[in-house]
Parts: structure tokens; C-alpha cells; sequence
């Protein structure tokens, strides 16, 4: 009996992975459509996010990945990118506007999102794509073991004395989140080997769609509310979202030109992707009301540009795996 079970729940699994792009952009609006269960869930976000890293550490290629870091310069500059070119749009945003402008709490989500380490779905979508994933996973798997150190500083730094943050706490929840991830993931590479993880593909995928879907409605708490009583508000916070992923995605396509077009593709997607969500379960229940509902409203590109850019991603895919062919 049991073992029925666990078979159904392993094929549900990797047929929600073989869906994985359709299910991240339904995971969205099924989070919209059940308001009710939005606050009971939001207390799953750090659990979530634990997943996400324990996921991501754990399907690493470290083979690929020593190769990466013993010719590390196209590594070193895709990280620096990653970090920086968020840091830099944002934070030039803030000198034209002035932080002044800005709600306190939109200014730390801005703040946060820059700050972030690139979604930790990255690697997972460039999978779905069906591109070479080492990059992008190497270049997550690094910023995100920065993230505790270097996220609290460029928060602290874009945010200022406006918004009061305890960056030695946020530090240490940080370093708790990423090294029991990493803990985890280790654990469980040596418990299931490297064979059956890599054969456990489409299960994973599935549980990582399952995971998104559980992120979403704990992220919407509030989202349907906020967009009847303020939509002039929530279609701008929309807008700031949405137009740091394409700046960020156009940015690294028209620059990264040492790169494949994949490996261009895939990096823009994580320079405009952020995990703020990493952040958010840091803060607890410090994040001020504006801050999760920019959080929130930042997880539409997040959970519809995997779908949204597959076709421009299947031109990518054909037309290198055309010209490697000639």
C-alpha cells in the first residue's frame, strides 16, 4: 500500500515537472484565487526557501563546477555581474529620484531586491529550457554562499539611515538559512548518490513546482485586497518589478558578449530574477506592510517569465545547437 502511494506520488511529481513552465505561471494565479489560505500559509516561507537551497545545493554538478573555478574568470565575472548590475539600476534610480521620493517601504523592497542573490529557480529553468546548466548553477551556488555577508551591506547601503535594518541579524539568519541548505543538501547527496539524483530529474522538478505553488499563496497574503483598494499603487509596484527583470535580462544579452547566447540568456534571467524571498524570512515579521506587498508583486515575473520567454528560449536552444552541429 504504501508503496503504491509513494508510486503515485512520484509520477504526480514528475508530471508536474514535465509541466514545469506552465505550473510556475498557474502556481501565481492559484495563489491569487486563494486568498483565504494565504495568511495561514505565510509562516511556510522560510520552509520554502530552505527547500529551494537544499534543492539547488543538492543537484550541483561539483565536477562541472570544480572545472568552473579552476579557469575561474568567466565565473568571477558572471557573480560580479549578477550582484552588480541590479545594485547599479537601482541604486542609480535612487540618485535621480532620491530616496525622499520613495515610501519607506517601497525604498527597503527595492533595496532587498537589488540586494538579493539571483532565484534560486534559475538553474532549475535553464534545465526546463533544456540549455547547459553549469553556469548559471555555479553562478547561483556562489552568490548565494555570499548572500549573508554581501546582501546585509548592499541593503544597508541602498536603503540608508531611512529604513532601520539590524544587519548582524539578518547576517546570522542568512548564514542559517544557506549553510542548514547546504547541510541538508550534503546529507542527502550522500544518502541517495549522485545517480539516482540526477535519475530523480522530472521528480524534482516537480517538487520544486510544488514548492512555488506552496511560495505563492503564502506570498499573495494581502495581494488581492491591495490591488481592489489601491490599484494605481499595485500596477506601480508592478511596474518596477517587471521593468528590472527586462533591464536585467536585455542588459546581460547586449553586454555578456564573452558568453554563449544560452549562457547570456540565463545570466540576464538571474540579473533580474531576485530571491527576496531569502531576505523577506530573514526579516520575520519586521517587513513593513509596503515592503511584502512589493515582495509579493515581484514574484509575477518571477513565476510568468519562464513561460513567457520559453519561445524565445527554443529559438536560443535551436539555433546553437544548429551552429555546434555545422
Amino acid at each position: 500500500m504504501l508503496t503504491r502511494i509513494a508510486a503515485s506520488l512520484a509520477a504526480g511529481l514528475a508530471w508536474l515537472g514535465r509541466h514545469g513552465t506552465q505550473g510556475f505561471a498557474l502556481s501565481i494565479f492559484l495563489g491569487l484565487a486563494l486568498p483565504q489560505f494565504s495568511a495561514a500559509a505565510r509562516p511556510l516561507l522560510p520552509v520554502t526557501i530552505f527547500c529551494f537551497t537544499t534543492i539547488v545545493f543538492m543537484r550541483a554538478d561539483l565536477g562541472i563546477i570544480a572545472g568552473l573555478l579552476r579557469r575561474p574568470g568567466k565565473l568571477i565575472l558572471t557573480c560580479l555581474w549578477m550582484v552588480g548590475a541590479p545594485v547599479i539600476v537601482i541604486g542609480g534610480a535612487f540618485l535621480v529620484l532620491g530616496r525622499d521620493a520613495l515610501d519607506p517601504g517601497l525604498l527597503l523592497g527595492l533595496a532587498i531586491l537589488a540586494a538579493a542573490p539571483p532565484i534560486m529557480s534559475s538553474p532549475a529553468v535553464a534545465i526546463l529550457y533544456g540549455f547547459e546548466p553549469s553556469l548559471i548553477i555555479a553562478g547561483v551556488i556562489v552568490t548565494t554562499i555570499a548572500s549573508p555577508v554581501v546582501a546585509p551591506m548592499l541593503v544597508e547601503l541602498l536603503a540608508g539611515a531611512a529604513v532601520p535594518l539590524d544587519r548582524w541579524v539578518l547576517t546570522l539568519r542568512l548564514l542559517l538559512f544557506v549553510g542548514g541548505g547546504m547541510a541538508a543538501a550534503a546529507i542527502l547527496r550522500l544518502w541517495l548518490g549522485t545517480g539516482r539524483i540526477k535519475g530523480m530529474k522530472a521528480n524534482l522538478d516537480g517538487f520544486g513546482v510544488l514548492m512555488y505553488f506552496t511560495f505563492a499563496i503564502a506570498a499573495m497574503d494581502g495581494v488581492t485586497r491591495a490591488a481592489l483598494d489601491d490599484p494605481r499603487r499595485v500596477a506601480g509596484f508592478l511596474a518596477c518589478v517587471f521593468g528590472v527583470s527586462v533591464i536585467g535580462l536585455v542588459a546581460s544579452y547586449l553586454a555578456l558578449r564573452f558568453l554563449r547566447r544560452s549562457e547570456r540568456f540565463m545570466v540576464g534571467y538571474g540579473a533580474g530574477q531576485r530571491n527576496m524571498g531569502m531576505i523577506v524570512a530573514a526579516l520575520g515579521a519586521g517587513v513593513p506592510p509596503s515592503t511584502f506587498l512589493f515582495f509579493a508583486l515581484a514574484q509575477f515575473p518571477i513565476y510568468l517569465m519562464p513561460w513567457l520567454l520559453s519561445g524565445m528560449a527554443g529559438r536560443i536552444r535551436r539555433d546553437e545547437a544548429a551552429a555546434d552541429g555545422a
